[in-house]
């Protein structure tokens, strides 16, 4: 089906699959949704931003979960703060560390001057850790003393330093089975876990693939000054594709069909 879909949106775009519509519509400040499913998670998001406590957020990957993460920081009182991102899984683990919690000058060979971790760029804001489960045995250690007490050394510093953070994390793996497997703690588990929200596939979100493609279409004319637009036998082929890469699988191929169109452009 994915060739057929990919023939759809790129071959007969020329054809009037991919041509000239009304300018975008104004931006909403939600994540995108129209699936019920999709409604009640952002519904529950919502509620949970009013509050302080810890969030969990786990899904597939490419579902979405720092869009909804980010959601979750607009909505609550720490919005005029930082929201810092840091993926667990992209750092080296022997720098993992400096990373989440600074260092001082001489702290290690090539440390110049001292840096601010991500835990003091976001303070009294938001720092999602994204990929929780491929954070090193003993820098979960180190997160639970933060998630404690709030408290954390720079690597080669004395001074204690206090943070004020909300802690999002995020996974694509069942919690479970990370503890089974020794690649998260169960006590940082329950830590992290206070208020655990599941996103699920796009598969199962209904019409949302719809609704998502003509929301990047929508960011792609604006970007563009263009005005393209789908047909209905297009949108009938993204209705019908499961989406193994979910919604990052989706953006791009709405990205490649844009480039490749023969459509008209204002």
């Amino acid at each position: 089906l994915l060739p057929l879909l990919r023939a759809t949106l790129m071959g007969v775009i020329s054809g009037g699959d991919f041509t000239v519509n009304n300018p975008a519509a104004t931006r909403s400040p939600e994540p995108v949704a129209v699936d019920p499913k999709s409604r009640r998670l952002i519904e529950l998001a919502r509620r949970v931003a009013a509050t302080d406590c810890t969030v969990l957020v786990t899904g597939e990957s490419g579902t979405g979960k720092e869009v909804l993460a980010r959601f979750i920081h607009r909505q609550s009182p720490r919005s005029a703060r930082p929201f810092v991102a840091v993926n667990c899984a992209a750092i080296p683990e022997s720098m993992l560390e400096g990373v989440l919690f600074g260092y001082e000058r001489g702290a290690f060979t090539g440390a110049h001057a001292a840096h601010a971790g991500k835990f003091e760029q976001a303070q009294g804001g938001t720092l999602l850790l994204d990929e929780i489960t491929e954070m090193p045995a003993d820098m979960q250690v180190k997160l639970l003393r933060v998630l404690e007490g709030g408290r954390f050394y720079r690597v080669g510093g004395s001074q204690e330093i206090h943070v004020n953070v909300r802690l999002i994390a995020a996974t694509n793996r069942s919690l479970q089975e990370a503890v089974n497997q020794g690649l998260l703690r169960q006590d940082l588990m329950y830590r992290l876990a206070v208020f655990p929200i599941a996103v699920p596939p796009l598969r199962e979100r209904g019409n949302d693939a719809e609704l998502l493609a003509q929301h990047f279409l929508d960011e792609l004319n604006d970007r563009a000054g263009t005005c393209k637009r789908f047909s209905r036998r297009s949108f009938e082929r993204i209705r019908a594709y499961h989406w193994p890469g979910n919604v990052r699988e989706l953006k791009n191929l709405v990205q490649r069909a844009y480039i490749l169109s023969t459509g008209a452009v204002t």
